[in-house]
């Protein structure tokens, strides 16, 4: 009988430990630090893109320069100081997909860690140089225009044509990923095709390549 009992609890104990593992698993752990001891027994928030009321909304008080979050919804989700303190502190966006994530709050902050935000990180590198690169086209354009109209007109096509295949790589990256919550965010920036209302109120697809 006591063997009977024995195996009972060890099957039990065995099934709390899968459950709690199986847990575990499905749970983003961000660990953070910070670069200006100013923010510390401060608030740092995640806030998710698409949702960002008191209830959705996770946060916690720096302490000696770390915090820690743990949720188990994946999404794309920022994380902001509290707004007292976001003077020189980029807010970062993150997916917060299972696995643990190492995160960065400064000037520029940055997240590794997991596949999702590896990638994300090299789309917003691409999205830095995209902005740089547009705008000294864009400001050249503005400049040129004063005394050279035609070469002005020709930078503004090479600034369209920068940001056409920014587009195609967005949109690349997308396709690649195939399913999850980055996927979702990078395809709807860019969609290929959306619907626009015409001046007599009817409704067409307009198709953007």
């Amino acid at each position: 009988m006591k063997k009977y009992i024995f195996g009972a609890f060890a099957l039990l104990a065995f099934a709390l430990l899968s459950a709690c593992s199986a847990e575990k698993e499905n749970l983003c752990r961000i660990h953070g630090t910070v670069e200006d001891a100013r923010l510390n027994d401060k608030q740092i928030f995640l806030v998710p893109l698409e949702d960002n009321s008191a209830e959705a909304v996770d946060s916690v008080y720096i302490r000696d320069g770390k915090f820690e979050i743990v949720t188990d919804t994946c999404h794309m989700a920022q994380l902001i100081m509290d707004y007292h303190y976001r003077d020189g502190v980029q807010r970062l966006l993150v997916v917060t997909e299972p696995g643990d994530l190492n995160v960065v709050i400064g000037r520029v902050s940055h997240a590794s860690g997991t596949m999702g935000n590896d990638s994300l990180e090299v789309w917003k590198q691409a999205t830095e140089n995209h902005t740089r690169e547009m705008g000294t086209l864009r400001q050249a354009a503005r400049e040129m225009a004063k005394t050279d109209t035609v070469r002005a007109r020709q930078l503004m096509a090479q600034s369209d044509s920068v940001h056409q295949a920014y587009k195609r790589y967005t949109r690349r990256m997308a396709e690649n990923l195939k399913t999850g919550a980055l996927h979702e965010f990078l395809k709807g920036l860019y969609p290929t095709s959306y619907p626009k209302r015409m001046p007599d109120g009817t409704i067409v697809t307009v198709y953007d390549e």
